[in-house]
C-alpha cells in the first residue's frame, strides 16, 4: 500500500489469508461499514444511537449527519484514498467523520491527544493527511502543531463546535457546521478500502500506523458481539480515547452496527462513569484494568448496584485482585485480549468461564484463530510458554509506507502479535508478556506480569511494573517501580520477604523505586522503555 491511499491489488488466496478485503462471490454487492446506518434508517430511524452529554441522535438523524458531512468533505477536496486527520477529545463528530470517510473510500487518521506537538507532528508527516479536524478543546496543543513545520503542511483544518465554555479558544479554520449542512454525496466506499489510519502504541519506540480496511469493522462487530452477547437493547458505555482501536471497536461502532445506543464520555472521569451508568442504564462496558483499578477505588461506583452491567477488560494484563473484586459483588467480568492489528478482538473469555478461569483471556473470537508456536514457528504443547500468532478476516492490511515492517511480522498469513502466552490444556489463552519485556536473568527466563501479579496482592502497592535492572554476575535482575496507597510505606527488604512464597528467588525484584503515578499509554499499558530510561540504568 503506497501513499496514494489505494489498497493493492492481492491475488485471492492472500486475500484469504486476512490481509485486507472481505472476499465475496462474483455479483455481491461490495459494501462498506456506511451501509450500517443506510439500514438502520430504515429498520430503527427513531431509536437513539449516540448519547454525547446533552445531545442525543437517532439513527435516522446520524445518517443524515454523516451523508452531508461526506459531502462536505467532498467539497474540501477529499477523494478515494485520502486521509483526514482527527485532533479531538471523544464526541459525536468523532463518529461522523469516520463514517462519512467509509462512505467516501476516504481514511480517518485519529491523532492521541496525549502525545507532544513534535510526536504529533511525526503522525502527520508519515500519513499525509489533506484536513485536519480540531476539537476546541485541545486548542492550544492543535496551536502548537501548527507551529511545527510538519504541522503546517496540511492544506486545510476544520474546527468542531464548541460543546462547553472550555472550548471558547478561537481556532481559525473551516467551522464543522458548514461542512454538516453540505449536499450528501452518493456513497462510494467498498469493504476492502483502507478506512483508519491508527498509530500502534509504541511503547518500544516509533509508531507505525496499521492500516484497516472497513471490512475488519464488520468482522470486529461480530466477534466482540458475539462474545458480549451484544444485542440491539443494549446501552454501551465508552471511557477509552478513539484514537485508539478500543475506544472505536470496544463498544461504539459494535453498538452502531447492532442497533443499540452507544454513550460516549469525551474522557474517563469516575463521576463521569458513575452517572452514565446510572442515568443512561448502561448495560455493557469495555474498559482497561488502569480504569477498572480507578473505578474500584471511587466510593461512588463501590456504592452501585452493578448486576445488570457486563463489564469486559482488555489492552493489558489484568489484576487478579481486580477480577475478584466484581466476583465478590456478582457482577459480570470478562477479560480479553487484542491488539491495533486486530482491529481490535482476538480473543473474549466466555461468561461461562469467565471466574473458572481467571486470568485467562479466553479462547479466539467467532472469526478469529490463533496459535502460540516456539521460535521455529511449530506450535507448542499445553503449558509451553510462546509467541501468540493471529489470523482471520478482521487483521489489518499492513504498516502505512512500511513493506519491511509489514513482511517482518506475516509467515504464511498469520500475524505475528510480539506477545508470549501459553495455552492450558483446555484450549485457554494465558498472556504471559512482551517478548520484548521479558528478563533473562543467568539464564533464566523471567516474564514481568508473573511477578507484577504477585506484586499486585501486596497490601500497601496500587499500581506495578517490572523492568530489567543490570547486574555484574547474572546479567540482569527484576527491578520493582511502584506505586503505593495513600499513607502506606514498602522497603525492598519487605517486598522480597512477601514474594518469598510465591516466586523463586531469582525472579523476585532486588530494588524497588517507590514513584507517583506509571506511565501509560492509552491502551493502558505501561510505557516500560520511559522506565528503563528513567531508572534501570542505575
Amino acid at each position: 500500500m503506497g501513499r496514494d491511499g489505494h489498497p493493492v491489488v492481492r491475488p485471492m488466496q492472500e486475500r484469504h489469508e486476512g490481509r485486507g478485503g472481505l472476499l465475496a462471490p462474483r455479483g455481491w454487492p461490495d459494501w462498506g461499514i456506511w451501509h450500517w446506518l443506510e439500514r438502520r434508517r430504515d429498520l430503527c430511524p427513531h431509536k437513539t444511537a449516540i448519547v454525547d452529554g446533552a445531545r442525543r441522535v437517532s439513527y435516522g438523524e446520524l445518517h443524515a449527519r454523516v451523508a452531508a458531512v461526506a459531502g462536505g468533505l467532498r467539497g474540501l477536496g477529499i477523494q478515494r484514498g485520502d486521509r483526514v486527520a482527527i485532533l479531538s477529545l471523544n464526541r459525536l463528530e468523532y463518529v461522523e467523520l469516520l463514517f462519512a470517510a467509509a462512505r467516501l473510500g476516504a481514511m480517518l487518521v485519529p491523532l492521541n491527544w496525549r502525545l507532544t506537538p513534535p510526536e504529533l507532528a511525526f503522525q502527520v508527516r508519515d500519513s499525509g493527511p489533506r484536513v485536519l479536524v480540531v476539537d476546541p478543546a485541545l486548542a492550544d496543543l492543535a496551536a502548537a502543531l501548527r507551529r511545527e513545520p510538519e504541522g503546517r503542511a496540511v492544506e486545510q483544518v476544520v474546527v468542531l463546535p464548541a460543546v462547553s465554555g472550555a472550548d471558547a479558544a478561537a481556532l481559525p479554520g473551516v467551522p464543522y457546521e458548514t461542512l454538516r449542512v453540505a449536499e450528501p454525496v452518493a456513497p462510494e466506499g467498498t469493504s476492502g478500502d483502507p478506512l483508519l489510519l491508527l498509530y500502534t502504541s509504541g511503547t518500544t519506540g516509533r509508531p507505525k500506523g496499521a492500516v484497516l480496511v472497513q471490512a475488519t469493522q464488520f468482522w470486529n462487530s461480530v466477534n466482540i458481539g458475539t462474545a458480549l452477547s451484544l444485542v440491539a437493547d443494549d446501552v454501551t458505555l465508552n471511557v477509552l480515547p478513539m484514537f485508539h482501536s478500543g475506544g472505536l471497536g470496544l463498544l461504539t461502532l459494535p453498538s452502531l452496527h447492532l442497533g443499540a445506543t452507544a454513550v460516549l464520555l469525551p474522557r474517563f472521569d469516575p463521576a463521569a462513569v458513575v452517572r452514565a451508568l446510572v442515568e443512561e442504564r448502561v448495560t455493557a462496558m469495555f474498559a482497561v484494568p488502569a480504569i477498572y483499578q480507578a473505578l474500584l477505588e471511587d466510593e461512588g461506583f463501590r456504592r452501585l448496584d452493578l448486576r445488570r452491567v457486563r463489564f469486559s477488560c482488555g489492552g493489558a494484563p489484568c489484576p487478579l485482585r481486580v477480577i475478584e473484586a466484581f466476583r465478590e459483588r456478582g457482577v459480570l467480568f470478562q477479560q480479553g485480549y487484542g491488539l491495533t492489528e486486530t482491529a481490535p478482538t482476538l480473543t473474549l473469555i466466555p461468561a461461562a468461564d469467565a471466574f473458572r478461569k481467571a486470568g485467562s483471556v479466553g479462547k479466539a473470537a467467532l472469526h478469529a484463530e490463533l496459535r502460540v508456536v516456539d521460535e521455529e514457528g511449530r506450535d507448542v504443547p499445553p503449558g509451553v510458554v510462546g509467541e501468540v500468532w493471529a489470523r482471520g478476516p478482521n487483521l489489518f492490511a499492513g504498516y502505512w509506507d512500511r513493506p519491511e515492517a509489514t513482511r517482518e511480522v506475516f509467515v504464511d498469513g498469520w500475524f505475528r502479535t510480539g506477545d508470549l502466552g501459553r495455552l492450558d490444556e483446555e484450549g485457554f489463552l494465558y498472556i504471559v508478556d512482551r517478548r520484548k519485556d521479558m528478563i533473562i536473568s543467568g539464564g533464566e527466563n523471567i516474564y514481568p506480569a508473573e511477578v507484577e501479579a504477585v506484586l499486585y496482592r501486596h497490601p500497601a502497592i496500587l499500581d506495578a511494573a517490572v523492568i530489567p535492572a543490570p547486574h555484574p554476575r547474572w546479567g540482569e535482575v527484576p527491578l520493582a517501580v511502584v506505586v503505593l496507597r495513600p499513607g502506606h510505606t514498602l522497603t525492598a527488604e519487605e517486598l522480597f520477604t512477601f514474594c518469598a512464597p510465591h516466586l523463586a528467588r531469582y525472579k523476585i525484584p532486588r530494588s524497588l523505586v517507590v514513584v507517583d503515578e506509571l506511565p501509560r499509554n492509552a491502551a493502558g499499558k505501561v510505557l516500560k522503555r520511559v522506565l528503563r530510561e528513567r531508572f534501570a540504568a542505575g
